[in-house]
């Protein structure tokens, strides 16, 4: 499979600028449990980050243990996360997600996970109730050391501006590709890099291509005058 364009120097840029493969190796995960951080990806779904995080807040004050959710109605649950938005579905799901995961590993826990093979881990996850390829992602570099580069908004915009990726390219697809292109030992700086850099240079109404280091290598802005 073809590499990305010019992916060895953009990748080197953006770290120039944003620094976060140079964190990775003194990066502790959120949470001890890895269960926690895939509910909280749960909940940011289709929300912002404030809103995901006093979501979670609300339920772990509410609810402290996973076993006391699961045990708690769908009513209750959704009480705690409105503020995330679609509380009836994310209630939904997140029982059914609690109760597969009691029944498949004795308890609400997702760390014996680490032992599993990335696909299967993959496959696993993702056959959960609003688990999409990203949020699996997420969990697998983040929580359980495990190869993946998950797409959000960011990553697909920036995949498309420099031509990595047709315009027309759903985000699941831009993941498989870069994660079976880029080095696995970047997957997760390159990761935060980008998101670092389509929130604060590359953002999608008014990207600032002066300040940007990838311009050289960016289709978008060459049909821009800038």
């Amino acid at each position: 499979m073809k590499k990305p364009k010019n992916y060895q120097k953009i990748l080197d840029l953006l770290e120039e600028r944003w620094q976060h493969e140079a964190d990775i190796p003194s990066i502790v995960p959120l949470f001890e449990e890895p269960l926690d951080d895939l509910i909280l990806t749960l909940l940011s779904q289709n929300t912002n980050d404030i809103n995901r995080d006093k979501a979670y807040d609300r339920l772990r004050t509410k609810f402290p243990t996973w076993e006391q959710v699961a045990n708690a109605t769908k009513e209750e649950i959704k009480e705690c996360i409105k503020v995330a938005g679609l509380g009836e579905s994310k209630s939904s799901r997140m029982k059914i997600v609690l109760d597969t995961i009691k029944e498949k590993f004795g308890k609400y826990s997702i760390k014996e996970l680490c032992n599993w093979e990335s696909e299967e881990i993959r496959s696993f996850l993702t056959s959960l109730p609003g688990i999409g390829i990203k949020t699996a992602g997420v969990v697998m570099v983040f929580d359980l050391g495990k190869p993946a580069f998950p797409v959000d908004t960011h990553l697909a915009r920036i995949s498309k501006r420099l031509g990595w990726a047709g315009e027309k390219t759903p985000p699941d697809k831009i993941q498989e590709y870069l994660e079976a292109t880029l080095p696995q030992e970047r997957f997760g700086g390159a990761h935060l890099n980008l998101i670092e850099h389509g929130r604060h240079i590359c953002n999608a109404k008014k990207p600032k291509c002066n300040e940007c280091p990838l311009k050289k290598y960016c289709v978008f802005v060459k049909t821009l005058d800038v």
